[in-house]
């Protein structure tokens, strides 16, 4: 496995063009991530490097990922930053 993004590096790439991102992912980094798997550390890296409309689609429940690990982690990030 590659080495993970360090903390600061995930907080830079959780700063999306969408607020509607922005605080869903930054308030998971902060809270959940740590308790993450590294291969769910990694499946989170993946779900960064993914375009906006497509996560936005994702996390408001428009569409759904192709990607089962990405789905999975989607579902946890949601059930963490609910409110």
């Amino acid at each position: 496995m590659s080495e993970l993004m360090s903390k600061p590096r995930l907080r830079w790439a959780c700063r999306r063009g969408m607020l509607e991102l922005d605080v869903l992912l930054a308030p998971f980094v902060e809270e959940g991530y740590d308790a993450l798997t590294d291969a769910d550390k990694g499946h989170f890296e993946r779900l960064l490097a993914c375009d906006d409309p497509d996560l936005f689609a994702w996390f408001m429940g428009h569409a759904k990922s192709d990607d089962a690990d990405l789905q999975r982690l989607i579902g946890v990030i949601l059930d963490r930053v609910r409110v």
